[in-house]
């Protein structure tokens, strides 16, 4: 009774609008753990209408392995629905610009999330964010949008706090996204100053990336170059690599010396389409305020292939 009334206590002094609490760790069996993993596969795959997700990587590694070298992103004007798919289903990534300018965020300026959304609850990523990206208890803080600007200006840390990977619908309506895919996720923010960074890693998932303000330098490498990558599973979509393109250390991660790495600079109003599987690492250059959206669907470059798909009963 005692643990409830805490609780209760703590959900009324709970600000409006507050995040969940950060879920505790637990010790949990191996068998669990392989349950849980299972489960969630399983309901993976179903959302995306494929016959298991073990099946569609392997299928995007396949399909990568007949890519044509590239050495650069092409930059391209706003394309329609059709025209995407059709360029997207070859497996490449590539850059629009246009479109992301149209949208009502893009023309304010960051001084908004002081004077419109200070009070917008947010969890940062503090401490070393970077070397336990992919770790389950990765450290995090609850704040406010005010607290976290304050907290950036201080500069009182060697990594600076990240706003990373965050549903924030208060800012939904600002920014009106293209018809691309049948199905996608929600919107996700990425906020943070200079050096904020998300390390090397890929998603399973075809990916819309939108740099609204500020510039960030991203490099992809192609999914059949894991092999050099020395990848870990975080779950069965998400793949992350220790290797830092920015300062490689050949002598640790000498494969790497064979993995393609692509280089591209994202500006304000850019879009970036990763296609499923692509390895990227994201470092921002100024202050920036970026937005992407994960398809929950087959990836367009497999599209075509009929082995993903179920058996119909």
């Amino acid at each position: 009774m005692a643990s409830e009334k805490k609780a209760a206590d703590n959900q009324q002094r709970r600000p409006a609008g507050a995040l969940p609490p950060l879920a505790a760790s637990r010790a949990t069996s191996p068998d669990d753990a392989r349950a849980k993993m299972r489960l969630r596969e399983d309901r993976d795959a179903q959302v995306r209408g494929v016959t298991s997700i073990d099946d569609m990587r392997e299928a995007i590694k396949r399909a990568a392995r007949h890519l044509p070298a590239m050495s650069e992103v092409p930059r391209l004007g706003i394309l329609s629905a059709a025209q995407f798919r059709a360029r997207a289903a070859n497996g490449l990534p590539f850059l629009t610009t246009g479109l992301v300018k149209r949208w009502p965020l893009f023309s304010m300026t960051p001084q908004i999330l002081r004077e419109r959304f200070s009070d917008l609850q947010v969890r940062a990523r503090v401490g070393d964010y970077i070397n336990t990206a992919f770790a389950p208890d990765r450290a995090m803080a609850d704040m406010s949008m005010l607290e976290y600007l304050e907290l950036v200006e201080a500069g009182a840390h060697d990594l600076p706090p990240y706003l990373g990977n965050l549903e924030l619908k208060a800012l939904n309506s600002l920014c009106h996204w293209p018809t691309y895919f049948d199905k996608m996720g929600p919107p996700r923010f990425w906020i943070g100053p200079t050096g904020t960074m998300t390390p090397l890693h890929c998603d399973f998932d075809d990916n819309l990336f939108a740099q609204i303000w500020g510039s960030k330098r991203i490099f992809l490498s192609p999914p059949h170059h894991a092999e050099f990558l020395y990848p870990s599973e975080a779950n069965a979509i998400l793949f992350g690599s220790p290797f830092d393109p920015e300062a490689p250390d050949f002598e640790k991660f000498p494969l790497a010396r064979q993995a393609t790495m692509i280089e591209v600079i994202v500006n304000p109003g850019d879009m970036l389409y990763v296609p499923a599987g692509w390895y990227h690492q994201v470092k921002a250059l100024t202050f920036s305020l970026s937005s992407n959206r994960w398809a929950r669907a087959v990836p367009l470059a497999v599209s075509d292939d009929a082995s993903l798909r179920p058996n119909p009963e």
